[in-house]
């Protein structure tokens, strides 16, 4: 069964669902995208009808919690990725970006081997359903500006910021 449920967060309120599988969404609840939007969303990359009960849902939830309270750099969670396979190479370069980094769509196209894809990869980072975890809004445009986020540019800033500060903290704690 495939499980979900929205948190508050400090930029808004979050969707979050999951199966046994792993994760399957996390995307910002706004004027887009309704609640129920997003669970047929969910139900239809698991597969199977959604609920909010069950326990698929508690470590994403927790692992989340943690980001936003400064007390995870790092996420630990199965994922269950679907897309081309262009989109999954770009989502799993997406993870490599560290902590209170950021890169370009031109240096992820490099990446994956199509340094001539860096529109491509835009739209494929655009299509990611799993925000924060896979870090799309760590994606800047080659000239250092904030560019295109699906949960608002303000979002991308808050998490840049809040990643940066992190970062500083915990290299002050070791």
């Amino acid at each position: 069964m495939a499980t979900y449920e929205v948190i508050d967060t400090p930029v808004g309120r979050l969707f979050v669902g999951a199966s046994d599988e792993g994760v399957h969404l996390i995307k910002f609840l706004d004027q887009r995208e309704s609640e129920g939007e997003l669970i047929g969303e969910l139900e239809g990359a698991a597969g199977e009808s959604a609920s909010r009960e069950g326990a698929a849902i508690e470590e994403p939830v927790r692992q989340l919690r943690e980001y936003f309270t400064g007390e995870r750099d790092e996420f630990d969670l199965l994922l269950e990725l679907r897309g081309t396979d262009f989109q999954l190479s770009v989502w799993h370069a997406l993870r490599s970006i560290p902590l209170g980094a950021t890169t370009s769509y031109g240096a992820i196209a490099e990446t994956i081997g199509k340094p001539t894809a860096s529109r491509a990869v835009g739209a494929a980072n655009g299509k990611n359903p799993i925000s924060i975890v896979v870090p799309c809004h760590r994606v800047i445009g080659s000239n250092g500006t904030l560019t295109g986020y699906g949960g608002g540019l303000y979002r991308k800033a808050w998490l840049l910021n809040h990643e940066t500060t992190e970062r500083s903290l915990l290299a002050g704690a070791s």
